[in-house]
């Protein structure tokens, strides 16, 4: 937790100048809505100048394939990231990360190695496991940082769906992902008219999925509520977690889930990677990561869509 450098009281509530309001029965700096873009910009500029922010340099290509125009970059300094060998960042998290305090529950972090610049980890101050299902709680964190800007959130559920950390955090980077015609690179797909309640024409693996709209006009709890509850029946409607278990169980089986403002995706997965090519829920929004000139080729050669349907589970 942080220390408030100047704050007053005022009628009963800790007025504090700098970072907000801070809440006298949950002892939390919680960020002033409108300013998170600010703190994430004003965090990025120290971390970079003390050093701790080592964004990955990438160079990067479009790769058309199954309709969904695939951002896909090959690193240039994974080695960097690798060298990383702390077993939990979060506890203690890096100070040159913090960005905010989002609630009692949860605080909004660089990501220390970045691909895309602006990316937020979503973590739980208090140690939860990565592979329970995610609470109103999560929810509650997530979407209140999605209402400060268009982005994209994410979850890897378990290390099989690509999760590198056990700590529950939830991951959120700012949209448009590419100066292309959709700000998601799937959104192509997303936006064709569904045949299929809940699925997406053009996916070729098991998957759940649900457009909606007029989301951020509703009170914070009620669009808190109704994603929290998408979530659940979208496990349910491929076969995993029953609605019914409550919230503190464990996943059934490793998934990646996806959502913006507009729509959510879940998709189970299979494998954690093709070849050596490891995948997480970002290429399942049409982003693929090659850590050598090798895996750009295969990933070529396969298909980004070839790519994603040997790590998940193809339709019966």
């Amino acid at each position: 937790m942080t220390n408030p450098p100047e704050y007053e009281n005022q009628g009963g509530e800790l007025i504090n100048y700098t970072y907000g309001k801070m809440n006298t029965k949950t002892n939390f700096l919680s960020f002033e809505k409108g300013t998170l873009w600010d703190r994430i910009l004003g965090t990025t500029r120290v971390a970079l100048e003390h050093g701790a922010l080592k964004p990955i340099k990438t160079d990067g290509q479009v790769m058309e394939n199954g309709g969904v125009d695939f951002q896909v970059r090959v690193v240039k300094n994974l080695a960097r990231k690798d060298a990383d060998k702390n077993p939990n960042p979060f506890l203690p998290y890096e100070k040159d990360m913090f960005v905010a305090d989002i609630s009692d529950t949860h605080l909004c972090l660089l990501n220390k190695f970045n691909v895309i610049d602006h990316h937020l980890l979503i973590v739980t101050q208090a140690f939860e496991h990565q592979e329970t299902l995610l609470t109103v709680r999560d929810f509650q964190a997530i979407w209140r940082c999605m209402t400060e800007f268009e982005g994209l959130a994410f979850y890897n559920g378990g290390k099989i769906a690509g999760a590198s950390q056990d700590h529950k955090h939830l991951q959120m980077i700012p949209l448009p992902m590419a100066s292309t015609a959709y700000p998601v690179p799937n959104d192509r797909l997303i936006h064709q008219p569904q045949k299929i309640p809940g699925v997406i024409p053009g996916l070729p693996f098991v998957h759940a999925f649900k457009r909606f709209s007029a989301i951020t006009d509703i009170p914070h709890e009620m669009a808190v509520q109704a994603l929290h509850q998408m979530y659940r029946l979208m496990l349910q409607q491929v076969g995993m977690n029953p609605f019914t278990e409550r919230a503190e169980t464990l996943q059934s089986g490793p998934y990646n889930l996806l959502f913006t403002r507009q729509w959510m995706l879940l998709v189970p997965r299979s494998k954690e990677s093709f070849e050596s090519i490891s995948v997480n829920a970002l290429g399942f929004a049409g982003a693929l990561l090659a850590r050598n000139p090798e895996e750009m080729v295969l990933i070529e050669k396969e298909g980004g869509m070839g790519v994603l349907h040997h790590t998940a589970f193809l339709k019966s």
